[in-house]
């Protein structure tokens, strides 16, 4: 057992851990990072973020997807293997371990494997898979930074093969021809787009009565088309009673006395924070009602000397945002000059096709009482659009119908996720519909879509005039 002390301890290695930690180090910090898994990255590298997107972008490359357009091909399952969707997930996964690795040693933040253990507010132990003591690390500052995991009930009979959560669907050795999928929120729908790419028939059931609630409404029925029109089928409103594996199938039954069956199911309804070996009763700190670590704006807990960023504390869980509170929090314990946590900020959604948005929704602003219009862009009017052979999505500005302001952007279709920053940045320097009029795009680009959004709702301001 060695006995270690640092200026900053950070538990888990995932975004908000490294960004926290290297921010740490370059304020002159003695900063030790400790990890339960061999190798930095947490679940964002190894079961979140970086498989799910390199799943989807395989999967779109392997299966031409886009190419459909063009070429008249039948698609069936089996033209992809898992195999070969494991080959390019292992590899980016690889690129991106070694990276963290290069940027720890380049910052002199020391990585220490095992599973960490509070004794009290200013002594944290990790103990290997057989409880050993390995470390015990003294610090004035610890920031918990543990991520999230699937929220699984323990009546439900998940088994790694028929029935899963997000974590082991990555696992599967084949891809199924069938596949139901409880929660419509963003990790299902992203995983249901995916697998209905691949050819899998894919039914989402949720109690919500449309896919991904939380989005524009808009944008939100303009997904479910686009879903729709890939084979996948929405059920809402319903709810299950009991999950199954029957004869090596998933059967659903729900409170409303239908049921489904399929070849295996994903489980999506929620998450919950990775504290659960933390013992955080040793230090007085107590997980919310909907089981996430309670912060103040500044990302203290009610041990001001202790912090939690990232997944551990709730929404908006986006490895982004994360980043931001790590370094955040960070700066704000070295004493540093710091700000708020951003009231606005882009949420990229990594269905296909993407969605991205920012600002606010118009169901927001009809609440508010905004005296808002709104601009639209189709992709089909976009020649961007046509020379990559896709021609789903649309950009939605929503701007003030007197200052004219922008107050959100909301988009869907390809390369969503890139161009979103435009408006952002638009709506950070309060800039104005004509802004986006004024200016000269590079043709043939999705951002022009701005310029086409721009005009077509400034000319229904002038047409009221």
């Amino acid at each position: 057992m060695e006995e270690i002390s640092a200026d900053v301890v950070i538990i888990g290695s995932g975004p908000a851990g490294q960004k926290a930690a290297i921010q740490a180090s370059k304020a002159g910090k003695k900063v030790i990072v400790v990890e339960r898994q061999n190798e930095p990255g947490g679940n964002c590298l190894f079961s979140g973020t970086i498989p799910s997107k390199t799943l989807r972008e395989a999967i779109i490359d392997l299966t031409r997807f886009h190419e459909r357009n063009f070429y008249s091909f039948d698609y069936h399952i089996g033209d992809v293997t898992i195999s070969a969707l494991n080959n390019r997930l292992q590899k980016v996964i690889e690129e991106e371990k070694n990276m963290v690795d290069r940027q720890f040693k380049k910052n002199n933040i020391r990585l220490l494997t095992g599973t960490a253990r509070f004794e009290n507010p200013h002594m944290l132990i990790l103990v290997d898979p057989d409880y050993r003591l390995l470390y015990q690390i003294q610090s004035p500052y610890f920031i918990i930074a543990t991520g999230s995991k699937p929220r699984n009930p323990n009546n439900i009979p998940f088994d790694n093969e028929v029935i899963l959560d997000s974590t082991t669907l990555l696992s599967l050795n084949k891809v199924p021809k069938t596949l139901l999928v409880l929660g419509g929120g963003i990790i299902g729908s992203e995983y249901a787009s995916f697998f209905a790419a691949l050819g899998t028939e894919v039914t989402i059931i949720d109690k919500k009565d449309h896919i991904l609630p939380m989005l524009d409404a808009e944008i939100g029925i303009h997904l479910q088309t686009a879903l729709t029109d890939i084979g996948l089928r929405f059920f809402g409103n319903k709810e299950p009673e009991t999950i199954s594996k029957v004869e090596n199938r998933a059967v659903v039954k729900f409170k409303d006395g239908t049921s489904l069956e399929a070849d295996a199911l994903l489980y999506a309804l929620g998450r919950t924070a990775n504290v659960d070996a933390l013992h955080l009763e040793n230090i007085g700190i107590q997980i919310n009602e909907k089981g996430y670590i309670p912060v103040n704006a500044l990302f203290q807990t009610v041990l001001p000397q202790i912090y939690a960023v990232g997944d551990v504390i709730g929404g908006p869980c986006l490895a982004s945002t994360s980043m931001e509170q790590g370094r955040l929090a960070a700066r704000h314990l070295c004493g540093a000059q710091t700000h708020h946590f951003p009231s606005f900020y882009p949420v990229g959604i990594y269905t296909i096709p993407e969605i991205s948005c920012c600002g606010y929704t118009e169901e927001e602003l009809k609440e508010l009482g905004f005296h808002y219009e709104v601009g639209r862009a189709y992709y089909y009017e976009i020649a961007r659009s046509h020379i990559v052979g896709n021609n789903v999505g649309m950009f939605k500005i929503l701007f003030h119908a007197e200052t004219l302001e922008i107050l959100g952007v909301h988009i869907i279709g390809r390369s969503a996720t890139e161009v979103i920053h435009i408006g952002q940045l638009a709506i950070n320097f309060h800039a104005k519909i004509n802004f986006f009029i004024d200016q000269v795009f590079n043709y043939p680009t999705y951002a022009e879509g701005y310029r086409v959004a721009a005009l077509n709702g400034f000319n229904k301001i002038k047409r009221k005039k």
